[in-house]
């Protein structure tokens, strides 16, 4: 393994589209939500053992869930904890892991990943990310992984390639086109069926002083609250110096910052079996442990059923659940909410914005 390659994990933000599991103090990065035995984050810092060095494994979060990650993931160490006062979205995120690691190591080279992701071949994974790493450290390009489009998803961002169908099956690294956010349904039918695109995994690859350079001309408003962090970062003064960084800070995306104005954008194909788990029904399509009737439960309670179908059931308590003719549905039992919903996505994402919903932010 290479010493100056790292792989830095994102876990800020609430990701309280879990809702009522997920809370404000419960972001579903922490949770098991894929049955697993382990949390999204764990599983994130378990893929990444082996493409770098552990030492080189870096999370960031928010202040307030220091403690949960150091419990989730007792053997990193405090000084590869990156804390945000605030969340900030990814732009501010990378800009404190690049300057961190800036101070540590110059040649540093960065693969950035979230933690929200299933990933259904590991060994794939590594490999890819190995490869790209190694890419990146070669050639001054700011590397997004590329996942080849199954459907026409009109929940995932979008990435056209210089050189269209022909330059997208050579499975090697190629110059982005365009960046294009969550089309709708038509404009997604034509991405799909053109072959020129691939799906915005969300994990870039790139060197520390590339994307330094790159936020620099892109983002200053950004990196200009960054000014002394040669002094400040990895010192008693960092605290206070990143608190004052992210007051002000705007909330930006890296994708709209930099990748979607940079002329060093590349994009590298990858088949690692990818989704961003970012809803119950994004869970739902990448279980494989489904019943005949398509129902997906992950519960201590013993259930009686009877004509149910394509039914998420949770619960945490050690009761009987009675259900019958629902299909289609969401069905979550906490210590103290009960939901049932149809399980279509803008419903859902209707439900826990609270729209119609009186006292409903009592209990987020």
């Amino acid at each position: 393994m290479n010493s100056n390659q790292y792989c830095i994990i994102m876990a800020g933000g609430h990701l309280n589209r879990f809702w009522p599991i997920s809370r404000e103090d419960m972001p579903g990065h922490f949770l098991d939500i894929s049955g697993s035995g382990k949390s999204l984050v764990r599983m994130a810092y378990d893929r990444c053992v082996g493409v770098v060095p552990h030492e080189n494994i870096i999370v960031v979060t928010l202040s307030k869930f220091k403690d949960m990650v150091l419990k989730q993931i007792p053997e990193l160490s405090e000084d590869n904890l990156l804390l945000e006062p605030q969340a900030r979205r990814t732009g501010p995120c990378v800009a404190y892991s690049t300057y961190t690691l800036l101070k540590r190591n110059p040649d540093a080279v960065m693969a950035v990943t979230p933690s929200d992701l299933i990933i259904k071949d590991e060994a794939m994974f590594r490999k890819a990310l190995s490869d790209a790493l190694d890419y990146a450290s070669a050639n001054p390009v700011l590397m997004t992984l590329g996942v080849k489009p199954s459907r026409p998803d009109t929940e995932f961002g979008y990435i056209q390639a210089v050189g269209g169908r022909e330059a997208c099956s050579k499975n090697e690294p190629v110059k982005v086109k365009t960046f294009t956010e969550k089309p709708d349904k038509e404009i997604a039918e034509v991405f799909y069926s053109s072959g020129e695109f691939f799906w915005n995994s969300g994990i870039f690859v790139w060197q520390a002083i590339v994307i330094k350079e790159e936020m620099e001309k892109h983002v200053p408003e950004i990196t200009r609250l960054f000014d002394g962090w040669e002094g400040a970062l990895g010192s008693k003064a960092e605290e206070v110096f990143i608190e004052r960084a992210y007051s002000d800070c705007l909330k930006i995306s890296i994708d709209y910052g930099v990748m979607e104005k940079t002329d060093r954008a590349w994009v590298y194909p990858v088949n690692f079996g990818w989704s961003d788990i970012d809803s119950w029904e994004a869970l739902y399509a990448n279980m494989p442990d489904k019943d005949k009737d398509g129902n997906l439960s992950n519960t201590r309670s013993r259930i009686l059923q009877k004509d149910r179908r394509n039914i998420i059931l949770s619960s945490n308590k050690d009761k009987l659940v009675a259900i019958r003719g629902l299909e289609d549905c969401i069905v979550i039992d906490t210590d103290d909410v009960l939901l049932i919903c149809p399980r279509d996505d803008r419903q859902y994402k209707e439900l826990i914005t609270g729209t119609g919903m009186p006292g409903f932010d009592e209990y987020r």
